[in-house]
């Protein structure tokens, strides 16, 4: 199945969202374009309850500090992972934004919120771009990153999507080299959330709010 993907150029002031329809997550889970209504929540959630699904099972990726890291590493804490990238203009960083207010909304229960930044971009998102991006947001969300190729397994076992789309020069162009020129990144939107346990357990589409989200977290902080 593919989510929502913002299509984002770092040149560009606006995104546009594409939606794609599939059937992997469950048959009540209908996810929508920009102005359409969201996912369809499970009772008590804003948030899609994914709980059933046999993927997004864990991950193994390097965090900007240099330690590698599993789910193992949080477990008792609630997740919430988010794959983007740093130079995205407006949906990864108010997805960001939106998280840390989250956790923030927690109080003393934040500690138990781990975020998490999966970059899409390793090639241009190194460990110290990942740091100064994320702590920007939140001191305890940590940046991941890997390889192009474990990159992409990651997101296979996520049902995540990302592409990058360089922009042909002109055939006058001085700057033929396409790996210089500034590209568009097409990504899942969705935030994963797992409960304490490790479990893949919520998706958070777009249109929840802060205080969704928080109330969210703070049910699973209960269970």
């Amino acid at each position: 199945m593919f989510f929502p993907k913002a299509s984002l150029m770092t040149n560009l002031p606006r995104h546009r969202l594409i939606t794609r329809t599939g059937t992997a997550i469950a048959l009540a889970l209908l996810l929508a374009a920009c102005g359409e209504p969201p996912g369809t929540p499970a009772a008590g959630y804003h948030a899609v309850d994914i709980r059933a699904v046999d993927w997004g099972r864990d991950f193994r990726m390097t965090d900007h500090a240099g330690q590698v890291r599993s789910l193992r590493d949080f477990k008792g804490k609630v997740v919430m992972m988010f794959f983007g990238f740093t130079q995205c203009p407006d949906i990864c960083p108010s997805t960001m934004a939106d998280m840390a207010q989250a956790v923030n909304q927690l109080g003393g229960s934040a500690a138990e919120v781990q975020g998490l930044f999966v970059t899409v971009d390793p090639a241009r998102d190194t460990p110290e771009v990942l740091a100064k991006y994320v702590t920007g947001f939140h001191p305890s969300f940590l940046g991941l990153r890997a390889n192009e190729q474990s990159t992409q397994a990651l997101a296979d076992e996520f049902k995540a999507f990302y592409a990058a789309r360089r922009p042909a020069p002109a055939p006058d162009s001085e700057h033929r080299h396409g790996d210089t020129a500034p590209y568009m990144v097409d990504h899942t939107r969705a935030v994963y959330v797992f409960d304490r346990k490790g479990k893949l357990t919520l998706l958070i589409t777009s249109g929840r709010t802060v205080d969704e989200i928080a109330a969210d977290l703070n049910r699973l902080l209960r269970e």
